[in-house]
This record gives C-alpha cells, sequence and structure tokens, in this order.
C-alpha cells in the first residue's frame, strides 16, 4: 500500500531513481520525506523497510543540500529507516552526519563505534554531544579525540565512562586545565579518581575547582587534598563573627583599624577578628574570606596581605593564625611562603582579589 502511495505521490519513481536529475531526485527525497516523517508513529518495521528501500535509492547522485535536509529530518524520528540513517550517518560531509550523529535514536551501538573508530574529529565531535554515550563508546572518544572533543565527552552528563576511560581522562587532565574543571565536575567521579585528578594538576586549578563545583564536592576535594599532603581533615566549625564585626567597626570609627590591630589579632589567634579585619580593609565579603583561608592553601593570605600592602611578618601571623595554635609548620614552608610572597606581583595579587570580589556580587 504504501508503495502504491509514494508511486501515486510521485508519478515516474522508478524512472526518477533510475535516470532522474539530481533536481528531480531532490524533489522526490524531500515529498518521501514528508510523507514518511508524516506516518512515521504508525508505521510496521515492514513498512519502514519499504521507505528505506526507495529512499536509499533515491539518494545517489542527489544534491547535498537535500541529503542535509534529509538528515535532519530523519535525526529526531526513532523508527528512521536505518539502513539509510548509517549511510548518512557515514557521510564526510558533516552537514549531512551531524545531526545524525548528535542525537538519531534509530543508530544503534555497534554503528556508532564503527563510526567513531573509522571517522575524523568533527564526527567525534557531533557524537560526543549525544544525550547518552556508553562506556564503551566513550572509551573510543576519550582514546582518539582531540582537546575539543574529550572536553565535550567530559562535560557531557549523559556520558559514562569506564575505568580506562576515566584513566584517561584523568592522565589528559594533567595537561589540560579546562579538561581538569570538566572532569572535577562529574557527579560519577568517585574519590579515587578526583584525588588521581587533583595529583595530576597545579594550585590555581585546584581552588578554580573548587569554586565551581557543588557543595558536596568541596568537601570531597577537602578530604582529597588533606590525603595528598598527608594532613589530618579539618572539620569546620560555625563560627560566630558578630562579635568581631563589632569590634572591627569601632576600631574603623576610632581610626585603629590598622596593619598593627590585625597583627595584634592574628599572634592572640584571635581568627574571628582577624578575618572580619581582612574583610573591611580588603572590600572581599567576610563569608568568602573565611571560606578561603579556612581551606587547604595559605595563598589567599599571600595575596590579600600583597594586595592591601602588609609586611612579611604579619602575612607570617596570619599564616601561623590559619594553622592553628597546635599546628607548628616546617622552617622549610614558612622561607617558602616567604619567598612566595617575595616574588608576588602586586598586580596579579589585585586580579585575584577583584575576581573574587565579581564572583560574590554575582
Amino acid at each position: 500500500m504504501l508503495e502504491t502511495v509514494a508511486t501515486a505521490l510521485i508519478p515516474g519513481l522508478d524512472e526518477i531513481v533510475r535516470h532522474g536529475d539530481p533536481k528531480r531526485r531532490a524533489e522526490a527525497l524531500r515529498r518521501i520525506t514528508e510523507l514518511f516523517v508524516e506516518e512515521a508513529a504508525k508505521l510496521r518495521s515492514d513498512h519502514v523497510d519499504l521507505f528505506d528501500g526507495v529512499l536509499g535509492g533515491l539518494i545517489p547522485n542527489t544534491e547535498v543540500a537535500a541529503r542535509v535536509d534529509l538528515a535532519e529530518r530523519l535525526s529526531h524520528v526513532a523508527n528512521a529507516p536505518r539502513v539509510l540513517v548509517g549511510q548518512l550517518a557515514r557521510e564526510n560531509d558533516l552537514m549531512i552526519a551531524g545531526p545524525l550523529l548528535r542525537r538519531s535514536p534509530a543508530i544503534d551501538e555497534a554503528e556508532l563505534i564503527e563510526i567513531a573508530r573509522a571517522k575524523g574529529q568533527g564526527h567525534l565531535l557531533a557524537m560526543a554531544e549525544r544525550p547518552k554515550l556508553s562506556p564503551d563508546l566513550t572509551d573510543v572518544i576519550v582514546r582518539r579525540g582531540d582537546r575539543e572533543v574529550v572536553r565535550r565527552a567530559a562535560g557531557n552528563a549523559g556520558a559514562a565512562f569506564s575505568q580506562i576511560g576515566y584513566s584517561t581522562l584523568i592522565k589528559r587532565a594533567s595537561k589540560d586545565g579546562v579538561l581538569t574543571l570538566k572532569v572535577g565536575q562529574r557527579d560519577d567521579l568517585s574519590e579515587a579518581q578526583l584525588r588521581n585528578l587533583l595529583e595530576g594538576t597545579i594550585d590555581v586549578i585546584r581552588r578554580r575547582l573548587f569554586e565551581v563545583v557543588k557543595p558536596e564536592r568541596q568537601a570531597d576535594i577537602k578530604r582529597a587534598m588533606s590525603k595528598i599532603n598527608g594532613v589530618p581533615e579539618v572539620v569546620e566549625s560555625r563560627r560566630d563573627f558578630v562579635p568581631a564585626q563589632r569590634t572591627i567597626l569601632a576600631l574603623h570609627r576610632s581610626g585603629g583599624l590598622n596593619e598593627a590591630a590585625l597583627l595584634g589579632f592574628a599572634k592572640a589567634h584571635q581568627y574571628e577578628e582577624a578575618v572580619a579585619a581582612l574583610s573591611a580593609m580588603s572590600g572581599v565579603k567576610l563569608a568568602t574570606l573565611d571560606r578561603l583561608i579556612s581551606g587547604d592553601r595559605h595563598d589567599p593570605v599571600l595575596i590579600l596581605g600583597k594586595t592591601i600592602g602588609l609586611e612579611w611578618a604579619t602575612v607570617r601571623a596570619l599564616i601561623l593564625l590559619r594553622l592553628g595554635p597546635n599546628r607548628v609548620p616546617a622552617p622549610a614552608d614558612i622561607e617558602i611562603q616567604r619567598v612566595n610572597f617575595a616574588r608576588l606581583m602586586p598586580s596579579t595579587a589585585e586580579r585575584v582579589v577583584n575576581f573574587w570580589q565579581a564572583r560574590q556580587s554575582a
């Protein structure tokens, strides 16, 4: 019946298939595709096979624009003709193959893997955007894909990765900060994998990752960094900054809020007062500073000190404050921080503080 309908819709269809010029083929292709899309939800598998044969016979020598339109239409149809879809998905022209590789549910897993193994980066990039990616497919994508392809796959929440796939991602992330951020935000990343990821990256990327992940992942990062650094995990307590803020406000009104007062708070291990003073002197919100300073790194103290022009003695006292009264750092560690502070350019520190301020007001 459908064959009769197609023949009635397009007189001389057999002749067009055998000898039609590209324009006649394109018109026939368009009209039969419209018929198929309209009826797709009602069609049995044998009817779909009929369309597969008719449309497949029209494809050779058809204009590119017609094949692009056909691929786009079929990419949304669950029961699209499988042979035809596979044929179009293997086209070198990404205008044709791309829509099908990105979303067509009619391409099965084995066919996708075959295409991923054979085609170039454009085809891999299109596949990396599919709503769902199996571990077998991502194994091929992360092994063969270039930087852009792998980043796209890692950022795809619908992608699943095998242990081998994750190992490859983490290895590649050691040389790609953007990839580190994408992998580090994945919900299916285990704590062991997170620790391996953090071990292979630099401090600035670790800090950036901490800022962009969900709160529960921030806790995972802290635990991972504690294990990497060999330091017992610090459990944060809820701090009451209200009395400290009153103290700092009174100092400010009396003209006594200065570096000497800050140094006094640090030496007396008055954490709340010291952080409240730093907030008032730098313009960074107290909550932001508390989170940064109570983290795993000394860098925020160095950056703040350089930005507001503190002497090394005050910066050193703040480092000791954040460690707590019961932890005495090795002299070599303090010397490293002194050198880092001396080398830190004020302009660089100011840019970082400006970034913090922009983030807190976003």
